[in-house]
């Protein structure tokens, strides 16, 4: 009979799990990321490419950094339509031993950007079901313009303008949630003597509609996740065609980032499963101006 010790079932489990998730760290490539704004950086990279379950949640973790640091993992699970097993697998693919040790990234994010008036209870009557959803679509709206004042890219927001300015015709795309931005920038562009078109796809003839596009004109399209709509296919055919490009979209993940020649990243909050449209309506009028202005119209 051996005298050497076999070594516990739990530990030979946790040396299996540990080498896993080092090789999975190793096979992409980066050391494990120890802020939100590393992680963002790997996410952004472009040389990760997840299946289709982590892809859903690396998309929510962009789009919604304070859910993540203030939910529980059930709770986080449901919001990004996912198994809590999931948040933990990703988690581990960044090499942290589970979804707890991982959301330390987001707390760290967030914390003390909460002003402590925002805390305090109102001494009023319990607000009707109605006034609690406008109390919340005003807090997802003003949080949608805040990541705007804090963090914009000025420099593409400025090639865009300039791309659009230059086209001969502009064409506006977006579809479902996108589309009321869209067509209140086709207006706008219209008031403003721009001349544009608006694919709105009655009829399903949208790819008729930029059937007639050319090298001198210009895409201004507007996309969202899912990103199931049929824009990134209107873009294709743009693409194909010469014609220059700008986004508005709200993930590095969007199907439009590589079809474009510049773009900007807009996050919008939701509340209640409705989503703010404040923020991309306020860069889009910006856009809109901004063009206008250039062109002395």
């Amino acid at each position: 009979m051996s005298g050497a010790r076999k070594p516990s079932g739990r530990s030979s489990a946790d040396e299996a799990a540990t080498r896993k998730r080092g090789r999975s760290l190793a096979a992409l490539g980066y050391i494990q990321p120890r802020t939100y704004e590393e992680l963002r950086a790997v996410l952004s990279s472009g040389t990760v490419h997840f299946p289709k379950r982590l892809r859903q949640v690396a998309i929510f973790l962009w789009q919604h950094p304070s859910e993540v640091a203030l939910g529980t993992i059930a709770q986080v699970a449901a919001q990004a339509g996912v198994q809590p097993s999931t948040l933990v697998r990703f988690a581990q693919i960044f090499g942290y031993s589970g979804f707890s040790d991982f959301q330390g990234l987001f707390k760290d994010h967030v914390k003390g950007s909460w002003p402590e008036g925002r805390v305090e209870q109102r001494a009023e009557a319990e607000p009707s079901a109605a006034t609690h959803f406008l109390r919340g679509m005003v807090g997802a709206s003003q949080a949608s313009l805040g990541r705007i004042e804090s963090g914009f890219d000025i420099e593409s927001f400025e090639k865009m303008v300039a791309t659009l300015a230059k086209a001969d015709l502009i064409y506006v795309i977006g579809s479902k949630r996108a589309f009321p931005v869209t067509t209140y920038l086709s207006l706008t562009l219209s008031q403003q003597g721009v001349r544009n078109v608006l694919v709105d796809n009655v009829g399903s003839t949208a790819l008729d509609q930029v059937g007639c596009i050319g090298a001198r004109d210009a895409v201004l399209a507007v996309s969202f996740s899912p990103y199931n709509s049929i824009t990134p296919d209107l873009v294709a055919v743009a693409h194909e065609r010469k014609a220059r490009i700008v986004t508005i979209t709200d993930s590095t993940f969007s199907p439009l980032i590589r079809l474009s020649d510049s773009w900007l990243e807009v996050v919008e909050s939701d509340f209640a499963g409705f989503r703010s449209l404040a923020a991309s309506l306020a860069v889009g009028m910006a856009l809109v101006q901004g063009v206008a202005a250039r062109r002395g119209t």
